[in-house]
């Protein structure tokens, strides 16, 4: 039998894609699953977007490779953006590499940077990818905790009296996921100033910073960052383009140097009519947000009368497509309890467990689905704790 890289041996396959398949086993066309727990946008792109992908599949001659680097109205079209959204200026033509979503970026960067052995911050909570990612290059993970008494902010002040001396990088993600907390400009100067003074490079994934968030933020905005800092961003959740695999990386000229190293002798540019689309999806207004966020704000309001049902606790200020919610002190072992929900309902709800052991007593509820199908959810679980606590009670009296 032919062995497997000692390399993906802690690395194991990622939550959603077993899970999902087994959630796909239950769908029946007589009860269909209803699945809160993918962050995979479910409304249109704009309507610009989409024609100027028509018109540019339509010309036989946008059809080939195109630059690594992506066309330069694609790269004037995020630096744009970033002026407008973030007030912060970047050269767009050396501080932007577009990726085929940010989630590549990830490896591109632990590749660019990371040697083995050296170590990583990883949040948790946090995004799985940032430790998988970790184990492939063979980096050594430095968890730092996102505490729920600090309202999920980190804790600075033990990070700096620990020893930083051997960190090459540290993930952060604000707004965060899955927490939804939103860092203030004193918070990631803090966070700046602290990898300048040790020498790492610090990662700002940023792709939530449209939804449901009325102050967004660039962490190269702050002062310091450029010499130190790395955001990636990306259209698929702002933008409802999260199958069509657009996002950027941005940053000082040397570092995205670095990056290009690994993304060029892994992958090709990106389709150019891809590349026509999210020129045309970065102009969209701030009619565009504020439509969005209305749809977002009505399904969160459905989906915390789910979360007062199941008996969880949240805070009510949150960011970004999910609510984070604690589960009720009666629960000893949450992934169970999912899973008695799922099969007993057909409602699948993101265990909080698969963001890191801070988020064991937490469960995640998408807001990626529309109000109807949230308050079916609700009538379902509704209805099966009902059933529940009748069971539960007559095998006491029995």
């Amino acid at each position: 039998m032919i062995k497997t890289a000692n390399r993906i041996a802690n690395v194991e396959e990622y939550y959603f894609s077993r899970k999902l398949a087994e959630v796909r086993g239950l769908d029946t066309p007589e009860l269909r699953v209803i699945n809160l727990g993918i962050g995979s946008p479910d409304q249109a792109p704009s309507s610009n977007a989409i024609d100027a992908l028509i018109a540019s599949a339509k010309n036989p001659a946008n059809h080939g490779y195109q630059n690594y680097k992506g066309i330069p109205a694609f790269r004037k079209a995020i630096a744009d953006f970033y002026q407008t959204t973030y007030q912060t200026t970047i050269d767009p033509e050396t501080m932007i590499l577009p990726l085929m979503g940010s989630k590549e970026g990830i490896m591109h960067i632990a590749m660019a940077f990371v040697n083995e052995g050296e170590e990583v911050l990883i949040p948790n909570p946090g995004y799985p990818t940032y430790s998988s990612v970790a184990n492939l290059v063979g980096a050594k993970l430095r968890p730092y905790d996102l505490k729920e008494d600090l309202n999920w902010g980190i804790d600075i002040a033990a990070l700096k009296k620990s020893d930083l001396s051997k960190v090459k990088i540290m993930w952060v993600n604000f707004p965060h996921m899955p927490t939804g907390r939103v860092a203030s400009r004193a918070e990631l100067k803090e966070l700046v100033d602290l990898a300048r003074e040790h020498q790492f490079l610090i990662v700002n994934d940023n792709p939530y910073s449209l939804v449901l968030n009325d102050n967004p933020m660039s962490i190269l905005s702050i002062e310091g960052a450029e010499d130190v800092a790395l955001e990636l961003n990306s259209l698929s959740k702002s933008h409802n383009m999260a199958g069509w695999r657009l996002g950027w990386v941005a940053g000082k000229k040397e570092l995205i140097e670095a990056v290009l190293k690994v993304k060029s002798n892994m992958d090709s540019g990106m389709f150019l009519g891809l590349q026509h689309a999210a020129t045309e999806a970065l102009k969209n207004g701030k009619e565009w947000f504020t439509s969005l966020n209305k749809v977002y704000a009505e399904r969160k309001a459905v989906a915390q009368q789910l979360l007062d049902i199941l008996g969880c606790t949240y805070s009510n200020d949150q960011s970004g497509l999910f609510v984070w919610a604690k589960a009720p002190a009666h629960i000893t072992d949450v992934e169970k309890w999912i899973d008695e929900i799922l099969y007993g309902t057909k409602v699948f709800i993101t265990p909080g467990f698969i963001f890191g052991e801070a988020g064991r007593r937490y469960i995640r509820i998408s807001l990626c689905c529309t109000v109807e199908s949230l308050n079916q959810a609700l009538t379902r679980v509704d209805a099966f704790l009902k059933k529940s606590a009748v069971s539960d009670l007559s095998t006491a009296k029995a």
